[in-house]
């Protein structure tokens, strides 16, 4: 796990370093928007706008825009009809598969952006199906282990349905079935743990393993991906070493 730690903290230090120019608002605000418009407004009975919700607030997102963003997808503004949830397949370079989440107000833009992407840097967009076989979809959470006892966390987990526990640098990850997502969630609440990542995520069934320099390649690609405002997510079958997250930092 720990390449994939490792990569979770760029990935979290960056998120801090975007939200200074409000580039990660605007997709908190539509993950909020979609939570509200598929469980309703009310975070207390909506798990998945509840961790949107947490997200947001730890990304300091201003009170108000969290609050617009609630009632846009309550109903209480038109709009938010025409915000989609999409998952695109395709291949990074070095045959790197990817699945790529996106949240937009406007498809063909969304396309348009990714084949342009992909296609500079030596990846392409693929049909419906192309690689979704190789990935499992999962949910998944993480946080900081802090105080908190392994063999405790463990329990609770498992208690709550978890497949998984796994402890790496001093941060704890959980994954289970999508079915679980809910008791898990609520047992974490519960203990009074925030996790710092919560969601469905498509996780690889088998990984690719690629030399330092190949791999740190595709890590930039995905980092170039990921920029688009469209994109919420890229879930990949990469084989995340530490050789290539030292190179990719350097």
């Amino acid at each position: 796990m720990s390449g994939h730690s490792h990569w979770a903290t760029i990935r979290r230090k960056k998120g801090a370093a975007d939200a200074k120019k409000g580039a990660v608002f605007t997709k908190l605000a539509r993950e909020i928007v979609l939570a509200a418009r598929e469980g309703g407004g009310d975070p207390s009975g909506n798990v998945r706008l509840q961790l949107a919700v947490d997200r947001a607030r730890a990304q300091n997102m201003p009170k108000d825009n969290i609050e617009r963003a609630i009632r846009r997808g309550a109903g209480e503004d038109k709009d938010a009809n025409q915000i989609e949830e999409i998952m695109y397949e395709g291949y990074a370079p070095h045959g790197v598969a990817v699945m790529i989440s996106c949240v937009t107000d406007n498809r063909n833009r969304t396309v348009a952006d990714l084949r342009h992407i992909l296609n500079r840097h030596g990846g392409n967009l693929g049909e419906a199906g192309a690689v979704g076989w190789q990935f499992t979809r999962q949910a998944f959470f993480e946080f900081p282990l802090d105080d908190h006892d392994q063999d405790k966390l463990f329990e609770l987990a498992v208690e709550a349905g978890a497949d998984d526990v796994s402890f790496d640098d001093d941060r704890v990850e959980i994954v289970g079935s999508v079915e679980s997502f809910k008791s898990i969630s609520n047992a974490l609440r519960a203990a009074k743990i925030t996790p710092d990542e919560a969601g469905l995520r498509m996780s690889p069934n088998n990984e690719i393993e690629l030399d330092t320099d190949d791999g740190a390649q595709v890590l930039r690609f995905i980092e170039v991906i990921e920029e688009i405002d469209d994109v919420q997510d890229v879930f990949h079958n990469l084989r995340i070493t530490e050789e290539a997250l030292e190179r990719l930092e350097a």
